[in-house]
């Protein structure tokens, strides 16, 4: 509604993760860095955390992007409700592989014979399992018997584990010892602090439309810090409502005064104001349960 206003070609701050937005914060390149390493030094098990909305998913992305064309086989499972044997047919699904089979034991077997064959090439194998604080200690465990796939010198696959701070419960379960001392590399993803969160805006609307299309104020920026957190999702949420209020209002200077109506309406403080400004603009009236 406000991109004609502004001059965006799209929407600068919707939560769907849009790889063109790209930006990686100090923390997100360190768990990046984390990841790469990882995969070259054949570490086996690696472990991504962090708070809902922090962008795991984009590091996730990012990591498998940098992986593809060069030498690696990759597969993503991001369902969580999976059985153990469920979980076998999804990884072999992923990776082209059979997986008819309703036997483990003839799943695993395919999954090795393609393993050894990639390491024969010189190729090395990675395994993303998002969402990963979801499953259940058995689903775990057969994650753990795939780890078991190597050669008297090498991990024929790397696997990753990415999910929100409960996995670190989940795999500090006693049944669960034997996966959680395989994990050697392990990163917390933490928000970003305000310098990275002011460019973080300035990146996304950069890239949305011309420079400075619309001006967060100090102050502004300052607010939505405070109530982000420097978390992305939460940075989009309120600077997109912050966006239609100065639309609304016909600023392309987003104010302190702004953002603190926007944090207002994002909390659910004030859960109808934009939208009743919004049809007063286009309606000419508004609805009377608006007011």
């Amino acid at each position: 509604m406000y991109c004609e206003f502004y001059g965006f070609r799209e929407s600068p701050f919707t939560i769907t993760p849009n790889p063109r937005f790209l930006f990686l914060s100090d923390h997100h390149r360190e768990a990046l860095a984390h990841l790469l390493y990882a995969v070259e030094n054949r570490v086996g098990f690696v472990e991504l955390t962090g708070e809902v909305g922090t962008g795991k998913t984009t590091v996730l992305r990012t990591f498998l992007n940098r992986l593809d064309g060069r030498g690696h086989r990759t597969a993503l499972i991001f369902n969580p409700c999976l059985s153990s044997l469920e979980l076998l047919k999804s990884v072999n699904r992923e990776f082209g592989l059979s997986c008819d089979s309703e036997s483990r034991v003839d799943l695993l077997q395919v999954l090795n014979e393609f393993l050894l064959e990639q390491k024969r090439a010189g190729h090395s194998v990675v395994l993303v399992m998002d969402e990963a604080q979801n499953l259940s200690p058995e689903v775990l465990e057969q994650i753990r018997l795939i780890s078991n796939l190597e050669t008297e010198t090498d991990k024929l696959i790397q696997i990753v584990l990415s999910g929100q701070p409960e996995l670190l419960t989940v795999l500090a379960r006693e049944e669960l010892r034997q996966l959680n001392q395989r994990i050697t590399v392990r990163y917390h993803l933490l928000p970003m602090d305000f310098e990275n969160t002011r460019r973080y805006i300035d990146h996304r609307m950069e890239l949305a439309g011309c420079h400075r299309a619309a001006d967060f104020s100090v102050p502004a920026m300052k607010r939505i810090f405070r109530f982000s957190g420097g978390v992305p999702r939460l940075v989009n949420v309120v600077c997109d409502r912050a966006l239609l209020i100065g639309f609304t209002q016909e600023s392309r200077i987003i104010s302190g005064s702004m953002a603190v109506q926007a944090v207002s309406e994002v909390a659910g403080r004030a859960p109808y104001g934009i939208i009743a400004r919004i049809l007063r603009r286009v309606l000419g009236r508004v609805p009377r349960w608006l007011n």
